[in-house]
């Protein structure tokens, strides 16, 4: 039996990103689709804000792998976690994952989840960012400690997992799209898709 892909546009399509959470997203909507490294610098600008830096790293990537490949359709995404307007980055270490989850506890971050997509010869560009927001109840020492052991993220903005145990660390969450907090908002992207492959009219 043929696998029927309802989505799939008419051009190529290629996620700018190596990130596995993004990949698994993305293949929900059973596209064909390649992946390719947008090597982009994502150091924040000065003075500027979370949001800010998601979206202009989110198109930045999507360009920079759309530049390589002008015939496709290019999916580039990134999410920026902020604490106010503090940045909160990936732990990266244990020590740190603790320390995080011990900043949030009581506190409101917002999720900050940006997506560009281009095609150069389709002359085709959208960009959407959606913000969610995770109040987390007041945690103590030992229930962080508990949750870093048994679901390490230290490879996510904000050290904790909404789609798995990390969602009994909140009180409250506000979402538009519960897959934007996970890394894309598939919502959004697979309206564009459809838009992306709708007839043209000749000139426009």
């Amino acid at each position: 039996m043929t696998e029927k892909y309802l989505l799939q546009p008419y051009r190529a399509l290629c996620l700018a990103s190596t990130s596995r959470y993004r990949r698994e997203l993305l293949s929900r909507l059973r596209l064909r689709f390649d992946i390719e490294a947008p090597e982009v610098d994502e150091t924040a600008l000065p003075h500027e804000s979370p949001r800010e830096l998601s979206v202009r790293l989110a198109a930045a990537k999507a360009r920079a792998v759309a530049a390589r490949h002008p015939g496709a359709l290019v999916i580039g995404s990134d999410q920026v976690c902020a604490l106010d307007e503090e940045i909160l980055g990936k732990p990266g270490t244990l020590e740190a994952h603790h320390a995080m989850l011990a900043r949030l506890s009581g506190r409101t971050a917002v999720f900050h989840t940006a997506v560009a997509i281009v095609g150069i010869d389709a002359g085709f560009c959208r960009e959407h960012v959606d913000d969610t927001r995770c109040v987390f109840r007041t945690l103590d020492a030992a229930e962080i400690a508990a949750y870093c052991a048994a679901e390490p993220a230290l490879d996510c903005a904000g050290g904790f997992k909404c789609e798995g145990l990390g969602i009994s660390l909140l009180a409250g969450f506000e979402a538009r799209d519960p897959t934007a907090i996970q890394g894309l908002p598939l919502i959004w992207v697979a309206d564009a898709l459809r838009s992306a492959d709708a007839p043209r009219v000749p000139g426009r």
